[in-house]
């Protein structure tokens, strides 16, 4: 089981009129945009046989097995630009409202351990976009699948794409891709979180246009306009479908610990999910972000890599909603799976 949020992602948002964001800061009331302001903050406990790392609006969970994973809520990536964000209790689950500024209303339903039951979009006319849907679990459910490596029957570079030299075609035809393999059940948001064995059934791009100062999240003004062509073919997948979900991941090199790493990396990913939405008008809602840290290394090395250092993005609709989309053809003369 997962551990219950800390106490900053458990507490009820206030209700607030206006431009909302949720800024961490300092005791002294500055903005902590580096990790060396962070560390200060962290508290580490050990429970059971895990290591619980607990920072202001994070949670970080090391296995007795050396797995390690973090936790963060999207809820407080909506509030930017809300006219009104409303909080409510609904037996065991939290609902929160936010009202944007078009009119539309993003709900979303966290049961009592904070984990995604249900978000929706609804229009001004009432008509309701779910966007996710899944059921509540129960306690010992495995949230890590392990499943074979696929059998990827396109070329690599349209496995994984790298945006450095993608034109806009590419971009939006790999955003829309099908699963490279057959997904035959529908799997929970952590699930695919968590498993890369389910992630690597989607293609993906590296967004390796932009970079990051070492020890920061920050995006320079001067590299926002690199996630155009990205925020592009977002926006035209969703205009397409209102119901496609999106997941931005952040990873590092293996210079430094696991636990700046794993922090660092869910903090650029969620970063590159705040400026689409900002300066793009991404809706958030169709976007989720997570961290890896230094565990997916395409470059192994243990020293500076700017390879590492990346945001990925790929479409996880088909593994929220069990692979309602198809399969594309074989090549010819390839050799059905076995």
């Amino acid at each position: 089981m997962l551990p219950a949020p800390t106490a900053a992602q458990a507490r009820p948002l206030q209700r607030t009129q206006g431009p909302a964001a949720i800024v961490l800061t300092t005791p002294q009331g500055q903005p902590v945009r580096r990790l060396d302001q962070l560390r200060s903050e962290r508290h580490e406990v050990v429970e059971g046989n895990r290591t619980i790392i607990r920072e202001p609006d994070r949670v970080i969970v090391r296995e007795a097995n050396g797995v390690s994973f973090i936790r963060h809520s999207d809820v407080d990536r909506f509030r930017y630009g809300a006219r009104d964000v409303r909080v409510e209790t609904r037996g065991r689950d939290n609902v929160t409202t936010v009202v944007l500024a078009s009119g539309q209303r993003v709900v979303t339903v966290l049961d009592g351990d904070g984990r995604l039951l249900r978000r929706s979009r609804f229009l001004p006319d009432g008509r309701e976009v779910v966007i996710i849907d899944q059921r509540p679990v129960a306690p010992g459910f495995n949230f890590f699948v392990q499943l074979p490596p696929p059998i990827v029957r396109i070329p690599r570079e349209r496995y994984i794409v790298d945006l450095a030299v993608a034109p806009p075609a590419l971009v939006y035809d790999t955003l829309m891709a099908p699963p490279v393999e057959q997904i035959d059940q529908p799997y929970t948001l952590d699930q695919i979180r968590y498993s890369y064995s389910l992630r690597e059934r989607m293609p993906s791009i590296d967004i390796d246009t932009i970079n990051f100062e070492t020890g920061s999240w920050e995006v320079s003004p001067d590299q926002v306009d690199r996630l155009a062509a990205i925020a592009d073919g977002i926006n035209r997948a969703i205009q397409a479908n209102p119901q496609e979900v999106f997941m931005i991941e952040g990873h590092t090199d293996a210079v430094g610990n696991d636990v700046d790493n794993l922090s660092l990396s869910d903090r650029r990913a969620e970063s590159a999910a705040t400026l689409l939405t900002q300066q793009f008008g991404v809706p958030a809602e169709n976007l989720t972000s997570q961290g890896y840290g230094e565990q997916y290394l395409k470059e192994q090395t243990d020293g500076p890599s700017r390879i590492n250092r990346r945001v990925t993005i790929r479409r996880i609709t088909p593994l929220l909603n069990g692979g309602t989309a198809s399969l594309p053809p074989p090549p010819p003369g390839t050799a059905p799976p076995r």
